[in-house]
């Protein structure tokens, strides 16, 4: 196995990818200046982050594609099926995005047909914001489409907290908004689709968590896609330990066990070891139990502070009088996320909300 670093994302707007997209470009329209989309786009190519490369791609477009929106539209259009990768596709509906707001229809439809070729849930974005109320009547025909490509575009690009793209205040404030594309979706045969549904509900938890609940208590939780989405869009809750989020999956019971020889080891590690949590858990009840078993974890912050984040361990039925042991590696390296500091750290066991266990370790630089 090679020891190289993986290729920056960034990468895939490389000098051979810009090349493909104007050979494309030509391909359909042979009065494009390729010469100069390529200097264009390639302009300070190696100081732009991925998404800069992506809008620079964008704006070299714009500049050498006929100025009349619809005209440029039937051009990308047709380059859409030749792009040979999904994520540089994506420049189809920014294109849409910075270009269409005048054309609103016209730049739906666009939208609706570039999202199988590479997602259009950041281009759909500024429409809307600038009219919710349209946009949202269009994507609700979406949610009946027979692509699920175009369903899940129906969920995901209403998303009020979509990850790289501006948050949606009439949604955040009104989560009522998107309901009917949620209630359409929510047996949906797609994982796909089913995935954004419940990353769409688990955004709207993180400021109306009781309209999330009322709601999915609401849907028939026999069916196995619909339970599935409602245990994926309740996970912030079910770590918060939320009463009424753990009883949805069935689990809002007290749990009735107890922990035996909960351990860390080893009791001290260098940034970048691992330490082992080893228990066992007894029931002590005859009848089964439904459990939901998590961790938290309470890091040290420059400050000295500890600050605790909470970890998936598992799911099980333990049954009556049963036991079982659990062992859980939990890596302490550096990320690009988080940066270790030295000092007690803690971990913390959770069961269906409750802390049953806690001992902690040290952490060292070296």
């Amino acid at each position: 196995m090679s020891d190289a670093p993986a290729p920056a994302l960034k990468a895939m707007f490389d000098q051979a990818r810009l090349e493909h997209i104007a050979a494309q470009v030509k391909a359909v329209y042979p009065r494009f200046d390729t010469a100069r989309f390529l200097a264009l786009a390639t302009t300070d190519l190696d100081a732009l982050s991925l998404m800069e490369r992506l809008r620079q791609t964008t704006t070299s477009l714009h500049t050498t594609l006929p100025q009349d929106f619809l005209s440029a539209l039937k051009i990308l259009k047709a380059v859409a099926p030749r792009i040979d990768h999904a994520f540089v596709s994506m420049i189809l509906p920014d294109y849409v995005a910075c270009h269409g707001l005048d054309h609103f229809d016209a730049s739906m439809e666009a939208l609706r047909f570039f999202t199988p070729f590479g997602s259009s849930e950041f281009g759909i974005r500024p429409f809307l914001r600038a009219d919710p109320q349209r946009a949202l009547a269009i994507m609700e025909t979406w949610a009946h489409d027979a692509n699920a490509h175009v369903r899940r575009l129906a969920s995901e690009g209403c998303r009020p907290r979509l990850p790289w793209s501006f948050r949606l205040d009439a949604i955040v404030n009104d989560p009522e908004l998107a309901a009917p594309i949620l209630d359409t979706l929510r047996a949906d045969d797609s994982l796909y689709v089913r995935k954004s549904v419940a990353n769409h509900l688990n955004d709207v938890t993180k400021l109306h968590p009781t309209w999330v609940l009322d709601r999915i208590e609401s849907w028939p939780l026999d069916d196995a896609r619909t339970a599935w989405i409602a245990r994926h869009a309740l996970r912030t809750l079910i770590k918060q330990g939320d009463r009424r989020a753990l009883a949805v999956i069935g689990a809002g019971d007290a749990p009735e066990v107890v922990v035996h020889d909960f351990s860390l080891t080893p009791s001290t590690i260098a940034v970048g070891g691992t330490v082992v949590m080893d228990f066992t858990l007894t029931s002590q009840v005859d009848r089964p139990q439904t459990l939901v078993i998590d961790y938290r974890v309470h890091y040290v912050k420059k400050s000295g502070v500890a600050s605790g984040k909470v970890f998936k361990l598992k799911s099980l039925s333990l049954p009556a009088h049963g036991s079982i042991r659990i062992t859980r590696k939990q890596a302490f390296r550096n990320l690009s996320t988080r940066t270790h500091q030295p000092g007690r750290h803690e971990l913390e066991l959770l069961v269906n909300g409750e802390s049953l266990a806690r001992e902690g370790f040290e952490l060292t630089e070296k």
